[in-house]
């Protein structure tokens, strides 16, 4: 049957609930067993295998790869070699940092930087545990950790030899312009030292404090200064801006040597209190238990029934999606604010850091206004609070400082979000304000970030989008995608307003809205680059992408000339009515794949036609045939998407992971539904690749059905919402919320 066309504006009028019945309780599964660490670790998914636990700051893995672009988490599994094990990483970023405090056992030899080297199969990684064998220097590594401190094991296959690396000048990416700028260090006594580091890289101010405590005396010391062994007296403080590495031996014992590292974001007496509050105790085994049952607690948020495969990728992407962003504050409420200072939080609020907002607001952050709202509506506090404390929002802040990476003002989307579906906590006047004080050039900010590379947060864009009501292309790089995505911030921003009564403000920023408009070509059907004059640019390649110098953003006209999610009905009109919305998106899938410049985005991967899925602007455009009178287009695009650009190997994420936002497509496209526009709380159906399906929300349980579900069945005939067929293929974020069931009828055939 031909599925009717459903808007959202209609959508939020007229979808209708029947009667839910809801079922029992769904018991604690073993989940955790279908995580596998090393998926995205291989090709450039750059995530790591190490240990942590949802959301928290110690995330400690191996580093086995330091200079270049897979170097962003500290580690690639094509990589047979081991520099240390540090405390703190990135996961799925197109860019590194942070690799604080790295430790190596090691037996033997005189180098200053001792390298381990290992075998595959030695590695084992679960959520909260992981181990190696150190084949050249015959040691066990296991790893396990609480919220703030590293939990270190090593048995030692020669017990004379027993030794341990702390390298305080372990840098990632130091070809990239990463470099040690501070470190400060002290012998508290014969099992325990402390200090800070301070870096300079993608964040342009990072400071971390540590306390090392050994469950053995430290019985000989060799410090390296500045790459020198000083042998002449024992420095019990240091104070320098050198690079540091320490030797310790320990006395010959036949077993293992525990190893506890706390970090701290204000001070090493911050890390003392993190490790006094978290890990008083040596019991490796307890601690590892605990993490497991608290993974368990967290992956159970969803619980599924499905091929061995999905199960297997599904909880691995849930895994992904609590990896950041990550708690970046002590136990006793102090942290470190954008503004440079020390803060004390207020009785239940927790600052949070790594906010991949560009990237994430697409779907990280509405799966978790679904799966966890609560900590949905903290990092809404979060966010404003760093607009309070800095003067702007929050773009990719990393640590304390603004990275200023990559397009527009996203955390206004995610505020927008939390606003329409209720979940906004605070003073709505602040929200509007932070939203439009952080959508216009800021000459203060300009000056305050001068020689910075925080500076990258105040661009022209916005300057150029207020005086002219579009980004000249002959002005600044990737204009085209600028100036799309502000016009869908700014009518996010007039959300926010309306609901902070501010009518004046919401009206100002509806009209910006509309702003993308100017980008769309009425020949070409694209967005193309506007030039000074008001003409569009020529000559005209919409194959063509040159990484952060053309008019696009790690991509080309394809892949940006379907964004307007927030006025999807006008942007259809505009390019000629839903036939021609079809025979748009046909032609994206179908063209040719080839990517036409010498200095192509590396960004543009796992290509179908010109769609790209390895990069977040592609990620909502197969849903886009639901408002066309083919949905089962899209669905027959999802399941090729979902069974090849995700497998359960070391390179089964098809580019970066993003913090999150790659994993979280696919959990809520294997549920079998999506957020096109975050801020209409809509979302729009797809192709289930689960069988079942139960989730905890705020009206109990929601349960999703996929009956006759199988790889050969990955078309749609029939949805049904608490009984009732659907007439359209989108629910309402109550629909969900409220509870009950939705059930997909599935078949082999495609329904036209």
């Amino acid at each position: 049957m031909k599925r009717t066309i459903l808007f959202f504006q209609a959508a939020l009028a007229c979808l209708l609930v029947g009667c839910k019945q809801v079922p029992e309780s769904p018991r604690l599964q073993d989940e955790v067993r279908y995580v596998d660490p090393f998926i995205g670790t291989g090709f450039h998914g750059h995530t790591f295998p190490g240990v942590t636990r949802p959301y928290a700051m110690v995330q400690l893995s191996p580093d086995t790869h330091i200079l270049g672009w897979d170097a962003s988490s500290g580690y690639h599994y094509d990589d047979d070699h081991i520099y240390g094990f540090s405390h703190t990483h990135l996961s799925g970023t197109g860019i590194g940092d942070l690799g604080d405090v790295a430790l190596l056992p090691f037996s033997g030899g005189d180098s200053i930087k001792p390298v381990a080297t290992f075998k595959k199969d030695t590695e084992k990684a679960t959520p909260g545990y992981y181990a190696v064998r150190l084949d050249n220097f015959g040691i066990n590594v296991e790893l396990t950790s609480t919220d703030r401190v590293g939990f270190h094991k090593y048995t030692y296959d020669n017990p004379k030899e027993r030794r341990v690396l702390l390298d305080l000048g372990h840098i990632l990416q130091p070809n990239w312009g990463h470099k040690l700028i501070g470190n400060q260090y002290l012998l508290v006594n014969d099992s325990t030292v402390e200090g800070t580091v301070k870096t300079q890289g993608w964040a342009h101010f990072h400071s971390m404090s540590y306390r090392i405590t050994f469950s053995e005396p430290i019985e000989t010391v060799y410090q390296y200064i500045g790459g020198k062994l000083r042998k002449d007296s024992l420095f019990l403080r240091l104070n320098t801006a050198e690079d540091l590495k320490f030797h310790y031996k320990f006395a010959e014992k036949a077993q293992p040597l525990y190893v506890k590292v706390a970090l701290s974001v204000v001070d090493p007496e911050g890390a003392e209190k993190n490790l006094e509050a978290e890990l008083p105790g040596w019991d490796f085994d307890k601690t590892r238990e605990e993490s497991t049952h608290i993974w368990n607690e967290a992956l159970n948020l969803i619980q599924i029934e499905a091929d061995p495969k999905v199960m297997v990728n599904f909880y691995t992407a849930l895994y992904h999606t609590m990896i950041a962003p990550f708690a970046y504050q002590d136990v006793d409420g102090r942290y470190l604010g954008m503004d440079k200072k020390v803060h004390t939080a207020e009785p239940g609020y927790v600052n949070y850091s790594v906010f991949s907002l560009w990237d994430t607001f697409r779907a990280l952050h509405p799966l978790m206004t679904i799966i966890n709202p609560d900590l949905a509506t903290d990092w809404g506090k979060v966010l404003v609070q760093g607009y309070k404390e800095g003067g702007i929002l929050p773009k990719w802040p990393l640590a304390s400082s603004y990275t200023g990476c990559m397009v527009g003002y996203p955390a206004v989307s995610v505020l927008a979000d939390l606003v329409m579906k209720d979940l906004a906590e605070g003073d709505m006047s602040t929200w509007a304000e932070a939203g439009a004080r952080s959508s216009v050039y800021r000459e203060d900010l300009a000056e305050k970030f001068k020689g910075t590379r925080e500076l990258d947060l105040i661009t022209m864009h916005p300057y150029y989008k207020e005086k002219y009501g579009f980004v000249p292309a002959d002005s600044v790089p990737e204009s085209v995608s600028w100036g799309l995505e502000m016009a869908y911030e700014d009518w996010c921003i007039s959300q926010i307003a309306k609901k902070a009564g501010n009518i004046e403000l919401a009206n100002e920023y509806a009209k910006k809205a509309e702003y993308y408009k100017r980008y769309l070509d009425p020949e070409t059907k694209m967005m193309r680059p506007v030039m000074g004059d008001g003409s569009f640019r020529t000559p005209f390649n919409p194959r063509y992408s040159s990484h952060m110098k053309s008019d696009y953003t790690e991509g080309n006209a394809f892949q940006w000339s379907f964004f307007a999610p927030h006025d999807m009905d006008n942007f259809i009109a505009a390019i000629g009515g839903k036939k021609e919305l079809e025979t748009r998106l046909d032609t994206l899938f179908t063209t040719s794949s080839q990517i036409d410049g010498a200095e192509a985005s590396g960004d543009i991967t796992g290509l179908i036609g010109q769609y790209a899925h390895g990069n977040e602007p592609s990620h909502h455009m197969a849903y886009l045939y639901n408002w066309t009178d083919s949905p089962w287009k899209g669905q027959g695009y999802l399941d090729y998407i979902m069974q090849n650009f995700y497998t359960n190997e070391p390179d089964g994420i098809i580019g970066n992971e993003d913090c999150g936002q790659m994993s979280a497509w696919y959990v809520m496209s294997a549920l079998g539904f999506y957020q096109v526009s975050p801020g209409i709380p809509v979302y729009t159906l797809g192709r289930p690749m689960v069988n079942k399906a139960s989730m905890h929300v705020k009206g109990g349980i929601f349960e999703i059905v996929a009956t006759n579900n199988s790889p050969a069945n990955k078309y749609v005939k029939e949805v049904k919402l608490n009984g009732k067929v659907l007439e359209t293929p989108f629910i309402s974020h109550s629909d969900i919320i409220n509870g009950g069931k939705l059930e997909f009828i599935m078949t082999d055939q495609p329904v036209k």
